[in-house]
C-alpha cells in the first residue's frame, strides 16, 4: 500500500510540474500574441494614414493636370512663327554672315 501512495505521489509531482510549466508556456503565448496585435494595429494606423495621403496626393495631381491641360490650351502652335523667321533669315541675312549658336 505505501509503495501504491509513493507512485500516486509522483505522478501528482509530475502532474503539478506539468501544469506549472503549461501555465507559464500560456502566459508567454499570451504575451508574444498581444505583442503581434499591436504591432498589426500600428501598422493599420499607418496603413490608413498612407492611403489618405495618397488620396491628396492623386487630388493634387488631377489639379495640377489640369492647370497644365487649360495652359497648353491657350499656347499658340510655333509651326508658322519659325517658318517665317527661317525664310527672312535666308532673304534678308548675308549669305557670307557665320550663324548663331544656339
Amino acid at each position: 500500500m505505501k509503495l501504491f501512495k509513493w507512485i500516486i505521489g509522483l505522478l501528482a509531482v509530475f502532474g503539478g510540474a506539468a501544469a506549472v510549466a503549461s501555465t507559464q508556456k500560456k502566459k508567454e503565448h499570451d504575451k508574444k500574441v498581444k505583442e503581434a496585435q499591436d504591432k498589426i494595429k500600428k501598422v493599420q494606423v499607418k496603413t490608413k494614414k498612407v492611403q489618405a495621403d495618397k488620396k491628396v496626393t492623386k487630388d493634387k495631381i488631377t489639379q495640377q493636370k489640369k492647370v497644365v491641360n487649360k495652359t497648353k490650351a491657350k499656347v499658340k502652335p510655333t509651326t508658322n512663327a519659325k517658318k517665317t523667321t527661317s525664310d527672312f533669315k535666308e532673304k534678308y541675312r548675308k549669305p557670307g554672315r557665320p550663324k548663331k549658336k544656339a
